[in-house]
Protein backbone atom coordinates (compact mmCIF):
# COMPACT_ATOMS: atom_id res chain seq x y z
CA UNK A 1 0.00 0.00 0.00
CA UNK A 2 2.63 2.46 1.18
CA UNK A 3 4.87 1.44 -1.93
CA UNK A 4 1.48 1.94 -4.13
CA UNK A 5 1.51 5.38 -2.61
CA UNK A 6 5.33 6.39 -3.21
CA UNK A 7 4.99 5.35 -7.01
CA UNK A 8 2.06 7.49 -7.61
CA UNK A 9 3.45 10.61 -6.19
CA UNK A 10 6.29 10.02 -7.99
CA UNK A 11 4.69 9.45 -11.23
CA UNK A 12 3.06 12.41 -10.51
CA UNK A 13 5.83 14.75 -9.38
CA UNK A 14 7.24 12.97 -12.58
CA UNK A 15 4.43 14.36 -14.72
CA UNK A 16 4.51 17.82 -13.36
CA UNK A 17 8.24 18.05 -14.28
CA UNK A 18 8.25 16.83 -17.53
CA UNK A 19 5.19 19.32 -18.40
CA UNK A 20 7.27 22.11 -17.03
CA UNK A 21 10.65 21.58 -18.68
CA UNK A 22 8.41 21.15 -21.96
CA UNK A 23 6.24 24.52 -21.44
CA UNK A 24 9.83 25.99 -20.51
CA UNK A 25 11.18 24.91 -23.77
CA UNK A 26 7.95 25.77 -26.08
CA UNK A 27 7.96 29.30 -24.42
CA UNK A 28 11.64 29.81 -25.58
CA UNK A 29 10.60 28.25 -29.04
CA UNK A 30 7.60 31.14 -29.37
CA UNK A 31 9.64 33.57 -27.97
CA UNK A 32 12.47 33.04 -31.06
CA UNK A 33 9.91 32.34 -33.74
CA UNK A 34 8.01 35.29 -33.31
CA UNK A 35 8.16 37.79 -36.39
CA UNK A 36 9.14 40.63 -33.55
CA UNK A 37 12.98 42.01 -33.45
CA UNK A 38 13.37 42.03 -29.39
CA UNK A 39 16.50 44.46 -30.30
CA UNK A 40 14.32 46.90 -32.17
CA UNK A 41 11.71 46.92 -29.44
CA UNK A 42 14.22 48.05 -26.99
CA UNK A 43 16.56 50.57 -29.12
CA UNK A 44 13.57 51.86 -31.38
CA UNK A 45 13.75 51.76 -35.35
CA UNK A 46 15.73 54.93 -35.30
CA UNK A 47 18.88 53.72 -33.46
CA UNK A 48 21.79 53.17 -35.46
CA UNK A 49 23.34 50.15 -36.10
CA UNK A 50 26.23 50.22 -33.57
CA UNK A 51 23.48 50.81 -30.78
CA UNK A 52 21.62 47.81 -32.56
CA UNK A 53 24.57 45.67 -32.21
CA UNK A 54 25.51 46.65 -28.92
CA UNK A 55 22.19 45.64 -27.49
CA UNK A 56 22.22 42.89 -29.68
CA UNK A 57 24.92 41.32 -27.83
CA UNK A 58 24.09 42.52 -24.41
CA UNK A 59 20.74 40.28 -24.47
CA UNK A 60 23.31 37.34 -25.40
CA UNK A 61 21.74 36.78 -29.03
CA UNK A 62 24.72 36.35 -30.67
CA UNK A 63 25.25 33.26 -29.19
CA UNK A 64 24.48 29.76 -30.07
CA UNK A 65 20.83 28.90 -29.66
CA UNK A 66 21.68 26.09 -27.04
CA UNK A 67 23.22 28.05 -24.91
CA UNK A 68 20.58 31.16 -24.90
CA UNK A 69 18.53 28.10 -24.10
CA UNK A 70 20.56 26.93 -21.26
CA UNK A 71 20.89 30.79 -19.95
CA UNK A 72 17.10 31.28 -20.49
CA UNK A 73 16.28 28.06 -18.38
CA UNK A 74 18.97 29.47 -15.77
CA UNK A 75 17.03 32.89 -15.40
CA UNK A 76 13.31 31.34 -15.71
CA UNK A 77 14.28 28.70 -12.43
CA UNK A 78 15.84 31.49 -10.70
CA UNK A 79 12.70 33.97 -11.04
CA UNK A 80 14.41 36.62 -13.01
CA UNK A 81 12.25 36.94 -15.85
CA UNK A 82 13.95 40.34 -17.15
CA UNK A 83 12.97 43.68 -17.54
CA UNK A 84 9.64 45.03 -19.04
CA UNK A 85 10.11 47.78 -22.17
CA UNK A 86 6.34 49.04 -21.54
CA UNK A 87 7.21 49.92 -17.43
CA UNK A 88 10.90 49.17 -17.23
CA UNK A 89 9.94 46.92 -14.20
CA UNK A 90 10.64 43.79 -13.87
CA UNK A 91 8.41 41.67 -15.21
CA UNK A 92 7.95 39.67 -11.96
CA UNK A 93 6.80 42.83 -10.31
CA UNK A 94 4.53 43.62 -12.69
CA UNK A 95 2.69 40.73 -13.37
CA UNK A 96 2.37 40.74 -9.41
CA UNK A 97 0.90 44.27 -9.65
CA UNK A 98 -1.52 43.16 -12.20
CA UNK A 99 -2.78 39.88 -11.55
CA UNK A 100 -5.09 40.83 -8.24
CA UNK A 101 -7.63 42.57 -10.83
CA UNK A 102 -7.26 39.91 -13.26
CA UNK A 103 -8.26 37.18 -10.49
CA UNK A 104 -11.04 39.06 -8.95
CA UNK A 105 -12.73 39.09 -12.21
CA UNK A 106 -12.06 35.91 -13.47
CA UNK A 107 -13.21 34.41 -9.52
CA UNK A 108 -16.36 37.16 -9.77
CA UNK A 109 -16.98 34.72 -13.59
CA UNK A 110 -16.80 31.65 -12.65
CA UNK A 111 -19.15 32.46 -9.24
CA UNK A 112 -22.10 33.56 -11.86
CA UNK A 113 -20.80 30.51 -13.99
CA UNK A 114 -21.34 28.64 -11.54
CA UNK A 115 -23.91 29.48 -10.28
CA UNK A 116 -26.31 29.94 -13.77
CA UNK A 117 -24.39 26.74 -15.13
CA UNK A 118 -25.13 24.21 -12.73
CA UNK A 119 -28.54 25.23 -12.35
CA UNK A 120 -29.34 25.46 -16.16
CA UNK A 121 -27.59 22.20 -16.53
CA UNK A 122 -29.39 20.03 -13.58
CA UNK A 123 -32.61 21.89 -15.05
CA UNK A 124 -32.42 20.31 -18.91
CA UNK A 125 -31.32 16.81 -17.77
CA UNK A 126 -34.65 16.69 -15.26
CA UNK A 127 -36.59 17.94 -18.47
CA UNK A 128 -34.73 15.91 -21.36
CA UNK A 129 -36.30 16.50 -24.50
CA UNK A 130 -38.84 19.26 -23.05
CA UNK A 131 -38.87 22.64 -24.21
CA UNK A 132 -36.52 23.81 -21.34
CA UNK A 133 -34.39 21.37 -22.11
CA UNK A 134 -34.53 22.72 -25.63
CA UNK A 135 -34.44 26.12 -24.75
CA UNK A 136 -31.39 25.75 -22.29
CA UNK A 137 -29.32 23.78 -24.91
CA UNK A 138 -29.73 26.74 -27.19
CA UNK A 139 -28.59 29.05 -24.27
CA UNK A 140 -25.31 27.58 -23.95
CA UNK A 141 -25.08 26.82 -27.52
CA UNK A 142 -25.14 30.67 -27.96
CA UNK A 143 -22.64 31.45 -25.15
CA UNK A 144 -20.02 28.84 -26.18
CA UNK A 145 -20.05 30.12 -30.01
CA UNK A 146 -20.60 33.95 -29.48
CA UNK A 147 -17.46 35.94 -29.82
CA UNK A 148 -16.61 37.17 -26.63
CA UNK A 149 -15.12 40.32 -27.69
CA UNK A 150 -18.64 41.05 -29.83
CA UNK A 151 -20.64 40.47 -26.93
CA UNK A 152 -18.63 43.30 -24.41
CA UNK A 153 -19.15 45.65 -26.72
CA UNK A 154 -22.80 44.79 -27.08
CA UNK A 155 -23.27 44.42 -23.40
CA UNK A 156 -21.11 48.24 -23.44
CA UNK A 157 -24.04 49.79 -25.63
CA UNK A 158 -27.11 48.60 -24.08
CA UNK A 159 -25.89 48.49 -19.98
CA UNK A 160 -23.47 51.68 -20.15
CA UNK A 161 -24.37 54.05 -22.91
CA UNK A 162 -28.40 53.05 -22.37
CA UNK A 163 -29.17 51.99 -19.51
CA UNK A 164 -26.81 52.89 -17.38
CA UNK A 165 -26.66 50.44 -15.04
CA UNK A 166 -22.30 49.45 -15.35
CA UNK A 167 -19.50 51.46 -14.70
CA UNK A 168 -17.34 52.47 -17.33
CA UNK A 169 -13.91 51.36 -18.00
CA UNK A 170 -11.38 50.62 -15.20
CA UNK A 171 -11.94 48.65 -12.23
CA UNK A 172 -13.79 51.46 -9.77
CA UNK A 173 -14.92 55.13 -10.39
CA UNK A 174 -12.57 57.53 -10.93
CA UNK A 175 -14.11 59.98 -7.80
CA UNK A 176 -13.30 56.55 -5.48
CA UNK A 177 -9.55 55.54 -7.09
CA UNK A 178 -7.20 55.70 -4.07
CA UNK A 179 -9.97 56.39 -1.58
CA UNK A 180 -9.91 53.12 0.64
CA UNK A 181 -6.42 51.03 1.55
CA UNK A 182 -5.60 48.27 -0.87
CA UNK A 183 -4.81 44.89 1.65
CA UNK A 184 -5.28 42.19 -0.70
CA UNK A 185 -5.72 43.95 -4.60
CA UNK A 186 -9.13 42.80 -4.74
CA UNK A 187 -11.32 45.78 -4.88
CA UNK A 188 -14.26 44.38 -3.75
CA UNK A 189 -12.89 42.86 -0.52
CA UNK A 190 -10.79 45.89 0.12
CA UNK A 191 -13.44 48.78 0.05
CA UNK A 192 -15.78 46.65 2.27
CA UNK A 193 -12.41 46.13 4.49
CA UNK A 194 -12.36 50.28 4.22
CA UNK A 195 -15.77 50.18 5.44
CA UNK A 196 -16.23 52.74 2.77
CA UNK A 197 -19.70 51.19 0.88
CA UNK A 198 -20.34 54.22 -1.74
CA UNK A 199 -16.78 52.72 -3.19
CA UNK A 200 -18.07 48.95 -3.00
CA UNK A 201 -21.03 50.00 -5.11
CA UNK A 202 -18.80 51.70 -7.58
CA UNK A 203 -16.46 48.45 -8.07
CA UNK A 204 -19.52 45.98 -8.24
CA UNK A 205 -20.65 48.23 -10.98
CA UNK A 206 -17.94 48.06 -12.71
CA UNK A 207 -17.07 44.18 -12.61
CA UNK A 208 -20.43 43.05 -12.94
CA UNK A 209 -20.83 43.35 -16.54
CA UNK A 210 -17.66 42.27 -17.64
CA UNK A 211 -17.47 39.29 -15.30
CA UNK A 212 -20.94 38.16 -16.13
CA UNK A 213 -19.96 38.24 -20.24
CA UNK A 214 -16.81 36.52 -19.56
CA UNK A 215 -18.68 34.10 -17.43
CA UNK A 216 -21.04 33.58 -19.92
CA UNK A 217 -18.45 30.64 -21.87
CA UNK A 218 -18.24 28.86 -18.47
CA UNK A 219 -22.04 28.86 -18.10
CA UNK A 220 -22.41 27.11 -21.39
CA UNK A 221 -19.02 24.97 -20.69
CA UNK A 222 -20.46 23.80 -17.29
CA UNK A 223 -24.26 24.21 -18.02
CA UNK A 224 -23.75 21.33 -21.07
CA UNK A 225 -21.44 19.01 -18.78
CA UNK A 226 -23.75 19.07 -16.23
CA UNK A 227 -26.55 18.02 -18.19
CA UNK A 228 -24.41 15.33 -19.42
CA UNK A 229 -23.11 14.00 -15.99
CA UNK A 230 -26.57 14.25 -14.55
CA UNK A 231 -28.27 12.41 -17.74
CA UNK A 232 -25.79 9.48 -16.97
CA UNK A 233 -26.68 9.50 -13.41
CA UNK A 234 -30.53 9.45 -13.89
CA UNK A 235 -30.36 6.48 -16.20
CA UNK A 236 -28.77 4.34 -13.39
CA UNK A 237 -30.55 1.91 -11.17
CA UNK A 238 -29.80 3.57 -8.15
CA UNK A 239 -31.98 6.35 -8.85
CA UNK A 240 -35.01 4.05 -10.41
CA UNK A 241 -34.84 2.39 -6.74
CA UNK A 242 -34.83 5.58 -4.78
CA UNK A 243 -37.62 7.09 -6.86
CA UNK A 244 -39.67 3.22 -6.46
CA UNK A 245 -38.67 3.34 -2.36
CA UNK A 246 -41.09 7.00 -2.60
CA UNK A 247 -38.26 9.22 -2.24
CA UNK A 248 -39.52 13.48 -3.40
CA UNK A 249 -38.08 13.99 -6.75
CA UNK A 250 -35.99 17.12 -5.19
CA UNK A 251 -34.23 14.13 -2.78
CA UNK A 252 -33.57 11.72 -5.54
CA UNK A 253 -32.20 14.84 -8.01
CA UNK A 254 -30.15 17.00 -5.65
CA UNK A 255 -29.11 14.69 -2.77
CA UNK A 256 -28.44 11.12 -4.74
CA UNK A 257 -27.69 12.06 -8.47
CA UNK A 258 -26.12 15.26 -8.16
CA UNK A 259 -23.98 14.21 -4.77
CA UNK A 260 -22.48 11.71 -7.40
CA UNK A 261 -21.62 14.35 -9.97
CA UNK A 262 -19.93 16.96 -7.82
CA UNK A 263 -16.41 15.26 -8.19
CA UNK A 264 -16.11 15.59 -11.89
CA UNK A 265 -17.68 19.05 -11.52
CA UNK A 266 -14.60 20.02 -9.47
CA UNK A 267 -12.30 19.22 -12.90
CA UNK A 268 -14.95 20.86 -14.96
CA UNK A 269 -14.78 24.49 -12.70
CA UNK A 270 -10.77 24.01 -12.10
CA UNK A 271 -10.11 24.16 -16.22
CA UNK A 272 -13.35 26.88 -16.93
CA UNK A 273 -11.61 28.52 -14.04
CA UNK A 274 -8.06 28.73 -15.84
CA UNK A 275 -9.98 29.17 -19.11
CA UNK A 276 -11.03 32.58 -17.41
CA UNK A 277 -8.19 33.76 -16.35
CA UNK A 278 -6.56 32.96 -20.08
CA UNK A 279 -9.50 34.16 -21.54
CA UNK A 280 -9.71 37.60 -19.69
CA UNK A 281 -7.50 39.19 -22.69
CA UNK A 282 -10.29 40.07 -25.01
CA UNK A 283 -12.84 41.32 -21.83
CA UNK A 284 -10.18 43.49 -20.36
CA UNK A 285 -9.19 45.21 -23.72
CA UNK A 286 -12.73 45.96 -24.07
CA UNK A 287 -13.62 46.88 -20.95
CA UNK A 288 -10.10 48.56 -19.94
CA UNK A 289 -9.66 46.35 -17.46
CA UNK A 290 -6.12 47.13 -15.89
CA UNK A 291 -5.23 43.50 -15.72
CA UNK A 292 -2.89 40.69 -16.69
CA UNK A 293 -5.13 40.11 -20.00
CA UNK A 294 -4.16 44.10 -20.95
CA UNK A 295 -0.71 43.45 -19.67
CA UNK A 296 0.01 40.75 -22.15
CA UNK A 297 -2.06 42.53 -24.49
CA UNK A 298 0.03 45.69 -24.23
CA UNK A 299 3.53 43.75 -24.35
CA UNK A 300 2.63 41.83 -27.05
CA UNK A 301 2.12 45.49 -29.22
CA UNK A 302 5.02 46.66 -27.72
CA UNK A 303 6.72 43.94 -28.82
CA UNK A 304 8.14 43.15 -25.56
CA UNK A 305 9.23 39.31 -25.53
CA UNK A 306 10.44 39.35 -21.60
CA UNK A 307 6.53 40.44 -20.87
CA UNK A 308 5.14 38.04 -23.64
CA UNK A 309 7.30 34.96 -22.64
CA UNK A 310 6.85 35.59 -18.70
CA UNK A 311 3.12 35.54 -19.14
CA UNK A 312 2.56 33.05 -21.68
CA UNK A 313 4.87 30.74 -19.04
CA UNK A 314 2.88 31.72 -16.57
CA UNK A 315 -0.99 31.09 -18.01
CA UNK A 316 0.65 27.22 -18.25
CA UNK A 317 1.82 27.10 -14.99
CA UNK A 318 -1.71 28.13 -13.99
CA UNK A 319 -3.02 25.38 -15.98
CA UNK A 320 -0.56 22.92 -14.37
CA UNK A 321 -1.73 23.89 -10.86
CA UNK A 322 -5.51 23.75 -11.14
CA UNK A 323 -4.96 20.06 -13.09
CA UNK A 324 -3.03 19.09 -9.55
CA UNK A 325 -5.73 21.28 -7.76
CA UNK A 326 -8.22 19.40 -9.05
CA UNK A 327 -6.49 15.51 -8.92
CA UNK A 328 -6.18 16.73 -4.95
CA UNK A 329 -9.76 17.36 -4.63
CA UNK A 330 -10.55 14.00 -6.40
CA UNK A 331 -8.83 12.00 -3.77
CA UNK A 332 -10.52 14.18 -1.11
CA UNK A 333 -13.76 14.01 -2.62
CA UNK A 334 -14.09 10.29 -3.85
CA UNK A 335 -13.36 7.70 -1.62
CA UNK A 336 -12.84 5.15 -4.33
CA UNK A 337 -9.52 7.49 -4.81
CA UNK A 338 -8.05 6.89 -1.21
Amino acid sequence: MIRSRWFGASKKLGVIFITLFGLLTMTFVIGRLMPIDPVLAVVGPDADSSTYEQVFQQMGLDRPIWIQYFYYLQDMLSGDFGYAILTGSPVINDIIRVLPATIELASVAIIFGVGLGVPLGVYAATHRGQLGDHLTRIITLFGYSTPVFWVGMVGLIIFYAWLNWAGAAGRIGFAYDGMFESYTGFYLIDTLLSGNVEAFVSALRHIALPAAILGLNSVSFIGRMTRSFMLEQLSQEYVKTARVKGLSEHSVIWKHAFKNILVQLLTIVALAYGGLLEGAVLIETVFAWPGFGQYLTDSLLMGDMNAVMASVLFIGLVFVFLNLLSDVLYKLFDPRTK
